[in-house]
């Protein structure tokens, strides 16, 4: 007969909340399922919608088997909050009685769960965070904040949540965000917010939790004009596209800048001082000069026909409404349909002296007259944004025109193309070229603006593609994530000043994370060598795990295909994923030496829906992805793979620090000099 389990026992309570807990959330989502709402909308269109809301709120309600359903304990002293205890959870969880089981960790009740310590308790007696092996609760941990006698130290579970493998898409940090990133998380929605944040400093999971906790305190807003996620490749995107969902989000939209900008197919590149002069921000201007340019002024009078009447509107009083409406500071396409109501009005100012009395339909008739709509045509005709581009690309002339006293000569010759395309449609734009197309589309006519925008690695974009995505938030707030060091393209931002100005939010705070939560200790301080060469002036990441992680370097006979294999096969021997990095250039021929091996493998963006744990990934794909142990194929390789030598080392700075448990370096031709002990 086995022994009974002490009822006093405080992980048995526990588990007994928990699964008290999973009852209550699944009779909240019965009662959602069973609402019957046939006869209470008016009509269809309402049906369908309120239908919608019911399927997303039961999405959301969903039980999540192997995700704790709460992560920690708060214990107030009394009086404050009547000295209740709450469970801090991804999200709230109530009784029938309405009382909370579980407190969304967003709740202003739940903040001193991150922000309390020994010196500001902030009225928390008890904090206690609980350990899981898969969904079960398996230990718990307590800090007795308001008892002098108890020394700060740190914690043993969260520690274990930071470093435990992980295999698969991003998961979300909401167990472990740490003080200084919930200051971030729960900044105000007013303001523009830039954080720089070296590898592992979790700025990718900040901004993400930040759009989570800005929809749970400003939801009516942001349901009403819109967030949105920008991330640099579709890889990166699908890699983060689970974390919203796992907190209760599932309306926030994902897209990398050259989805905003798709209004042309990119069959076409640049060479790198092609995009850099196409990125710049001066391309603004001759954009806008060109615009304007097909504005002319009227040189015949008008003459209007009502009836068995005839008015005229000199040359010189058309040409006063034309330049009024260029000299004011809206877009061309609002003052082109302004312009027939401009001389529609001018219309009706003489009908009134001749005694009549018109009204606003007269003025609309006279507005879509013949002879308005003609002048109007030839004065300010329509400008189609693509056809614009295409003809300052194509044209010397046009461009010389526009970017007279803007671009140098030079600048323009590296602008136009050697073949002129003959259409929209057959030429081979490239996505710097889409981005043009999409400062003149706006030039035309107002891009809609969102309520917050999230823009993750946002060093590597060019003056452009930041007025692209600021025109995204022109109304709204936006995020902006990044590391300075990690910028690998020849546009690379220069600073976050010139960024945020480029983003259209100059004088906007800048926040740096230096603390690292996922580079182990070794790794990071390796990869810190390549600082001082590649981005002076930037503070090292310090970083504050506990485990110096598995570091190695393994120097191989020419070709090192077979020692890669080699160290894959070791690196498979432990758990959780494994990337395989290497230059671009060396993808197809290892991919070959993994298979010629027998081992599986993957390639970015894969790891949602395949089993196997060993993703091969290209250099130029790695940035912001993040795996258990990396195998670094030819440092060498990585480098001299980038136009030049301060790019490759960012490059290879970004290769080196995505190991979050081990990194073994696998090379033999010679190391980068600065990689040396002594650089």
């Amino acid at each position: 007969m086995s022994a009974a389990v002490p009822t006093d026992d405080p992980l048995v309570r526990e588990r007994a909340h928990l699964a008290s807990s999973r009852a209550a959330l699944r009779a909240m989502r019965e009662e959602v399922e069973a609402l019957d709402i046939k006869d209470v909308t008016a009509n269809w269109v309402n049906s369908i919608v309120l239908e919608r809301q019911i399927e997303d709120r039961i999405k959301a309600l969903a039980d999540l088997s192997h995700t704790p359903l709460f992560f920690g304990r708060l214990d107030y002293l009394p009086p404050t909050q009547h000295g209740q205890r709450f469970y801090i959870g991804r999200r709230h969880v109530h009784d029938a009685h309405g009382d909370p089981m579980v407190v969304d960790w967003r709740a202003p009740v739940s903040q001193p769960y991150y922000q309390a310590s020994k010196k500001d308790p902030r009225d928390v007696g008890l904090r206690r965070r609980f350990g899981y092996t898969g969904g079960e609760l398996t230990a718990y941990e307590d800090e007795r904040l308001s008892d002098p006698a108890e020394l700060e130290r740190t914690s043993r579970l969260l520690q274990a949540e930071i470093e435990r493998p992980r295999v698969g898409p991003m998961r979300d940090i909401v167990a472990t965000i740490q003080p200084e990133q919930d200051e971030i998380v729960r900044s105000d929605l007013s303001g523009t917010l830039c954080v720089q944040g070296g590898p592992g400093t979790g700025k990718t999971a900040v901004g993400l939790h930040r759009v989570a906790y800005l929809l749970y305190a400003h939801r009516e807003r942001l349901a009403r004009t819109g967030t949105l996620v920008i991330g640099p490749n579709r890889s990166f995107l699908q890699y983060i596209e689970q974390v919203l969902p796992a907190l209760g989000e599932l309306e926030v939209k994902q897209a990398t800048v050259d989805d905003l900008v798709a209004h042309v197919e990119v069959r076409g590149t640049d060479e790198a001082p092609t995009a850099v002069v196409k990125g710049d921000a001066r391309m603004a201007e001759v954009l806008r000069r060109a615009v304007r340019s097909h504005v002319t002024m009227p040189t015949e009078p008008l003459m209007v026909v009502r009836g068995s009447r005839r008015w005229r509107i000199p040359a010189y009083e058309l040409e006063e409404i034309v330049r009024e409406l260029a000299a004011r500071d809206i877009r061309y396409g609002a003052a082109r349909e302004a312009l027939p109501q401009r001389v529609a009005h001018a219309v009706l100012v003489r009908m009134e002296q001749a005694g009549e009395a018109p009204d606003d339909r007269v003025q609309n008739a006279v507005a879509r007259n013949a002879a308005v709509k003609a002048m109007v045509k030839e004065c300010w005709p329509a400008v189609d944004p693509a056809k614009l581009v295409l003809r300052l690309l194509g044209d010397a002339e046009f461009l010389a025109e526009h970017a007279e006293g803007v671009l140098s000569e030079e600048e323009q010759k590296l602008l136009l193309w050697t073949k002129p395309a003959r259409s929209v449609k057959t030429a081979k734009w490239s996505a710097a070229d889409a981005v043009l197309i999409d400062e003149a589309t706006d030039l035309v006519e107002r891009t809609p603006s969102l309520g917050h925008v999230v823009l993750d690695e946002a060093q590597d974009l060019s003056p452009m593609q930041y007025r692209a995505v600021g025109r995204r938030c022109t109304t709204g707030s936006a995020t902006v994530l990044g590391d300075l060091a990690q910028g690998t393209t020849p546009w690379a931002t220069a600073s976050w000043e010139q960024a945020l100005t480029h983003l259209g939010k100059p004088g906007s705070r800048v926040e740096e994370l230096t603390a690292g939560f996922r580079v182990p200790t070794d790794v990071i301080a390796y990869a810190s060598r390549l600082l001082p060469h590649m981005a002076p002036g930037l503070a090292p990441v310090e970083s504050v795990r506990e485990n110096p992680g598995d570091f190695e370097i393994r120097e191989a006979a020419a070709p090192s295909d077979a020692a890669v294999v080699a160290a894959c096969v070791d690196a498979l021997a432990h758990e959780g994923s494994i990337g395989l990095i290497a230059a671009d250039a060396r993808i197809a021929p290892l991919a070959e030496a993994l298979e010629a091996a027998g081992l599986a493998h993957l390639s970015p963006g894969e790891e949602t829906t395949a089993e196997s744990r060993l993703t091969l990934v290209p250099a130029s794909l790695a940035k912001g992805l993040e795996y258990d142990y990396v195998v670094l194929d030819e440092p060498a390789a990585v480098v001299s793979g980038e136009p030049d030598e301060r790019t490759g080392l960012r490059r290879l700075y970004v290769a080196l620090t995505r190991a979050v448990s081990g990194l073994t370096i696998v090379h033999a031709a010679p190391l980068p000099g600065q990689l040396a002990p002594s650089a």
